[in-house]
């Protein structure tokens, strides 16, 4: 399983082909519109905005069981079925659609073109947030088979407005049951992600103490959230982002790490948080302050559905030993589990400022189970950027750092050296 993006992601030259699934012009119920959805679709129209995960179809699957399987998953997943508009009086609305089927379209590759590129321009244009839908599944039919492995690749996009990480794999694992001949009856349908999100609407707020601590955050920085802790240049504007994939540590060697947590009395989250906070400290002289994503399928009704189910917090400590690291996290799963809209209305929405640093954390060894050698990336879109953002992925092949960070002078020797830091960090724990 692989983490990377699409202008390094591994698709062979061949020929691409999209299903392109048509919705009703005519809107369904409407339904609520999570604060990060909100956040994200008032963003407007723009190329970049999806993600999307590729995989090895089946052996014998065709381009008409992929269409039926995919029909299949838009049936079992609310948030598929779902459209963004503006009404009448400028408000943003999310509405239900009926999906009336679709068709397979032909995208050339030029000769001197990559299909990834290709890929690129199809999701650009047809995962953008007013799309009906905003999803498209592709297939790539290799023009020279790997001999090692001949199957065609899929490759599922959405807009990020109606997907994370995990929903990305529970796409994989109901296309693939499908495909593999376990079709069932009908699809059951899952807990949709609108449900959710009115469960969210419906919380008391939050406590007066929660409140102000996020006011304390927030002050810190002048009203902002937390930024990168070291120059990262002229920031007057997004800039081209550099995407770094750096394989830390091998399967063996992550099973040390996570007994060494373990012998510290942490998970591994605390540790590696800690290496973090210790290498930022010894650079910048600053504590460990960061965005701190957590998700919120916090009931096992919501761990087959497909949906943004993340939040936003706040991590921040100054002692860089593992215990303060676990106390952190612990700090930052409470700070994130109120509903954000009413805590950052007094700012205009939550104040994202040039330089913001977040800091991920996934171990795929938690997500739902798929079928084996599909050999899986995760794929995310080619973007401007003015932020910092590391992610942490632990599958079973390892522990893998990916950064995104602003293609800057400073930037690349900023981040890069840090990084450098943190990966020798992470080792010498081993």
């Amino acid at each position: 399983m692989r983490l990377t993006n699409v202008a390094q992601m591994s698709l062979p030259r061949g020929t691409l082909q999209s299903f392109a699934t048509r919705a009703s012009e005519r809107p369904g119920k409407r339904l609520p519109i999570s604060f990060d959805q909100r956040r994200h679709v008032g963003e407007g129209t723009r190329p970049g905005s999806w993600m999307a995960v590729a995989f090895r179809l089946p052996v014998g699957a065709t381009l008409d069981d992929v269409a039926a399987a995919w029909m299949a998953v838009i049936a079992r997943h609310g948030t598929l079925r779902s459209a963004f508009s503006y009404n009448d009086a400028g408000e943003l609305a999310l509405h239900e659609v009926d999906i009336e089927g679709g068709e397979w379209l032909r995208h050339p590759v030029g000769d001197d073109e990559l299909t990834r590129d290709a890929l690129r321009d199809v999701f650009d244009a047809a995962c953008s947030p007013f799309e009906r839908p905003s999803h498209r599944v592709c297939v790539v039919i290799p023009d020279a088979p790997d001999p090692l492995d001949p199957r065609p690749t899929a490759v599922i996009g959405s807009d990020h407005a109606h997907v994370d990480m995990w929903s990305l794999l529970v796409l994989v694992r109901d296309m693939v049951t499908r495909l593999s001949g376990h079709p069932g009856a009908e699809p059951v349908p899952a807990a949709s992600f609108a449900e959710h999100s009115d469960v969210l609407e419906r919380m008391p707020p939050a406590p007066a103490d929660v409140r102000q601590r996020w006011n304390d955050i927030l002050a810190i920085e002048d009203g902002a959230m937390p930024a990168f802790p070291l120059p990262l240049g002229d920031l007057s504007c997004p800039r081209r982002e550099v995407v770094e994939v750096r394989d830390v540590l091998s399967a063996e060697e992550t099973r040390v790490f996570e007994a060494r947590a373990t012998d510290r009395g942490v998970r591994m989250t605390a540790l590696a948080l800690s290496v973090l906070a210790e290498t930022t400290a010894r650079v910048s002289g600053a504590p460990l302050r960061a965005v701190f994503p957590v998700h919120s399928r916090n009931e096992p009704r919501w761990h087959d559905s497909v949906g943004w189910f993340i939040t936003n917090s706040v991590i921040q400590f100054a002692a860089t030993d593992p215990i303060a690291s676990a106390s952190a996290v612990k700090d930052a799963l409470a700070l994130g589990s109120y509903p954000l809209a009413p805590i950052f209305a007094p700012y205009g929405g939550m104040p994202a400022g040039p330089g913001m640093f977040a800091i991920s954390w996934l171990d795929t060894r938690r997500l739902p189970p798929v079928e084996g050698a599909l050999g899986i990336q995760y794929v995310s879109a080619v973007i401007e950027t003015d932020g910092v953002m590391i992610w942490f992925i632990v599958n079973d092949d390892g522990l893998h750092l990916r950064c995104r960070y602003p293609d800057t002078p400073e930037a690349r020797a900023n981040v890069g050296g840090w990084l450098d830091m943190i990966e020798a960090g992470l080792r010498d724990v081993v």
